[in-house]
């Protein structure tokens, strides 16, 4: 008699966490000092994250200007409730970094404020 596998563990991950990334959305026009105040704070309190480039204009699969910020996973529990309670009514994308773009920013992100539309359809699967 042949013994069934046990059922797979909901607490192992399938795909380990790389890091993760936020982004930090804005209009250049109204809400970029608001933008501009978060990041100060986040470059301040964060010294661990890399701040990405302030894209004015929608690039990739963003379709709303933006910056990124990057960070491994021990910084979550601390930098996610700042910026949560921190974010200026900005909307914030935060996914992590699996290796898989588009479930990454789809199925596995995290929003904070209104979602924004993505151009998911040119991620890679």
């Amino acid at each position: 008699m042949t013994r069934a596998a046990p059922p797979p563990d909901p607490r192992r991950m399938e795909t380990p966490i790389a890091g993760w990334h936020a982004h930090v959305y804005y209009d250049p026009a109204a809400t970029r000092a608001a933008a501009e105040a978060v990041r100060a704070g986040l470059a301040e309190r964060f010294p661990e994250a890399v701040l990405g480039r302030w894209h004015d204009v929608p690039v990739g699969p963003h379709t709303a200007a933006m910056y990124q910020v990057a960070f491994p996973p021990g910084l979550f529990p601390a930098l996610v409730p700042w910026l949560a309670l921190n974010r200026r009514d900005l909307s914030v994308l935060l996914h992590p970094e699996t290796g898989r773009q588009r479930a990454d920013h789809t199925r596995h992100a995290l929003w904070m404020g209104p979602p924004l539309p993505l151009k998911a359809e040119i991620l890679p699967e």
